[in-house]
């Protein structure tokens, strides 16, 4: 089970563009003109074209104190992160629904950088429901489909099991995550939770989507049958 955050299960309360803009503030030493698009997104994908839109070469030494100054900023704020954001709908039930079903393994599948999602999955008290380290994260790769086997290795690593599309359900909701459900390797179940339509999700070839998580029987079943 690999679960997408931003949005699927939480709604992180709007702090996301302000922390990277008062990053990008004190490395490179003046206010953003943008930041680049993030919904779906990773972050290392993210901040290249962010630096990139202020001409600015993203090479590995920037990309790395970026993440590193991104990671302290949300450690700094992770009250603010409770405090504006919130979780949505359904998804508590949800994930301590699949923790009770023997074989279910719950990680994450996400554009935020690891020490994000620890961040905001310790601030909305979700954390105790994933093994992370069977996940993958947005600084992992620019793009998300090889986010799908990148958590699949992990978790074949960690579980001595092979994670195929088979036995791995990615939930999300973007067409991003669909794309890397169906690149990688895995089952989407996509949920309208986010700013992409239901229509949408459909139209990009989702096998199942859900208005949202709040209905648990329909949540679970669509997660578990394959």
């Amino acid at each position: 089970m690999l679960w997408d955050i931003d949005h699927t299960l939480v709604d992180p309360g709007g702090l996301s563009s302000e922390i990277y803009a008062g990053v990008f503030q004190r490395l490179i030493g003046r206010p953003p003109e943008m930041i680049a698009p993030m919904a779906g997104r990773t972050d290392r994908a993210i901040t290249a074209e962010t630096l990139r839109h202020h001409g600015i070469d993203p090479v590995p030494d920037l990309l790395e104190s970026f993440a590193e100054a991104l990671a302290e900023a949300f450690a700094a704020r992770q009250d603010d992160v409770a405090v504006r954001g919130r979780v949505l709908p359904g998804a508590l039930a949800a994930l301590k629904a699949l923790a009770a079903r023997p074989g279910v393994v719950q990680s994450a599948l996400t554009g935020n950088m690891k020490q994000i999602a620890v961040c905001k999955l310790t601030a909305f008290g979700l954390i105790d429901y994933f093994d992370l380290e069977a996940g993958a994260y947005g600084m992992d790769d620019a793009e998300r489909p090889p986010l799908v086997k990148l958590a699949q290795k992990r978790a074949a690593d960690r579980y001595g099991e092979p994670f195929t599309a088979a036995n791995t359900v990615l939930v999300g909701d973007t067409l991003h995550d669909v794309r890397a459900a169906h690149e990688g390797g895995a089952r989407i179940v996509a949920v309208a939770t986010g700013a992409t339509p239901a229509a949408a999700l459909h139209h990009a070839g989702a096998e199942t989507v859900l208005p949202d998580l709040t209905d648990l029987d329909q949540t679970t079943r669509s997660i578990l049958t394959p």
